[in-house]
């Protein structure tokens, strides 16, 4: 059973930059695609970020050029750096794990970023 802790949500102002990272316990980090998710009130949870067990990032649009995801395989951790932060990135930060032999998904409590002045 694969376990995910996130931290380092906040409140940030504007402008302003913001970590969370993801611990995971319960399986081979190694063979893992890991992701990172928002949902705001109302609204589907939406994919932000994610990268490759060899460490090949993709991003969302909105996130693109202000948000780097990058993974310590030997720490089994998952970063998800945010600058420039804006108050439309405020929402319940999720992170998410999938083994690329089976295709299960596992997902975190989530996190929450505010980013208001």
């Amino acid at each position: 059973q694969v376990q995910l802790v996130e931290s380092g949500g906040g409140l940030a102002q504007p402008g302003k930059s913001l970590r969370v990272s993801c611990v995971v316990s319960g399986s081979a980090f190694v063979s893992l695609y890991m992701a990172w998710y928002r949902q705001t009130p109302g609204e589907e949870r939406k994919l932000v970020a994610g990268i490759t067990p060899r460490g090949n990032p993709m991003y969302d649009d909105p996130v693109r050029g202000r948000f780097t995801i990058s993974r310590d395989n030997a720490k089994s951790i998952v970063d998800l750096q945010m600058n420039d932060l804006k108050p439309e990135d405020t929402a319940l930060y999720f992170c998410y794990a999938s083994p690329i032999s089976s295709g299960e998904e596992y997902w975190g409590k989530g996190t929450l970023v505010t980013v208001s002045s």
